[in-house]
């Protein structure tokens, strides 16, 4: 696994995509500023040059079905999740479909960028963002929030970048979907933000606003909340009022 940094590139993800036949199977693109980072649907994420990590690493999932590809989003978000908590030693939870929490702010973003031929993965370009060494944010994000400011200290970069790509290249080197899957999607629901408890969403195909618990998200990568009778979200379908 080669691990390349640059000084600034507009989006890790753009170039890796551009340039993908020169990677390989968990290669890691990092950048010290990225001018235009991108989150799910197109928002944009917020980096301080030098402070934090904006990276992205080239997967070849090839024993994942395309038809399963949410399989992977859960992974990555589980291995992420997993490694931040221990690192600075708080709760950390998934929010649907993969933002990483801690508490009601967002400490990581990901962006899975897939390409698939025929019946195959071919690969999937993963792009995080995750805030390390950042304290003051300025941009209008609702609620951001980095490692330093939990855990009160600085980190290495370099420390934080090979322990987090570490963890997901040995979680997906160990991952087969025929006997792995049904555990990693209840220890995803497991992990996820606002598990428990009634809490209020919008629904963005009615224009309402509802009080609603989670039941689940499905394998497929949908949100169910347990309404009567039960709602079925994908993505940008309902959004999680804070």
């Amino acid at each position: 696994m080669a691990v390349i940094w640059l000084d600034s590139l507009q989006s890790t993800n753009t170039y890796m995509r551009a340039y993908a036949d020169e990677y390989v199977h968990g290669d890691v693109l990092v950048v010290r500023e990225q001018t235009a980072g991108r989150g799910q649907r197109g928002n944009s994420w917020e980096a301080e040059p030098g402070r934090n990590l904006t990276f992205s690493m080239m997967l070849c999932p090839r024993a994942i079905r395309p038809a399963d590809a949410f399989l992977l989003s859960m992974l990555t978000a589980l291995s992420i999740a997993r490694t931040v908590a221990s690192i600075i030693d708080a709760e950390v939870r998934v929010k649907w479909p993969n933002d990483i929490y801690v508490g009601d702010r967002k400490i990581a973003g990901i962006l899975i960028e897939n390409s698939f031929s025929g019946a195959l993965y071919e690969r999937a370009v993963l792009g995080v963002g995750l805030n390390v060494n950042q304290t003051h944010f300025v941009s209008d994000a609702p609620n951001p929030v980095s490692m330093a400011q939990i855990a009160g200290r600085e980190f290495d970069l370099d420390d934080v970048l090979g322990t987090v790509t570490d963890t997901i290249a040995a979680d997906l080197a160990a991952f087969n979907p025929a006997s792995d899957a049904a555990p990693l999607v209840e220890r995803y629901n497991g992990r996820l933000w606002r598990r428990t408890g009634i809490h209020p969403w919008h629904d963005n195909l009615t224009g309402e606003d509802i009080l609603a618990a989670i039941d689940r998200v499905e394998p497929s990568g949908h949100l169910v909340l347990a309404t009567e009778p039960p709602r079925r979200y994908a993505f940008k379908e309902v959004a999680a009022l804070l």
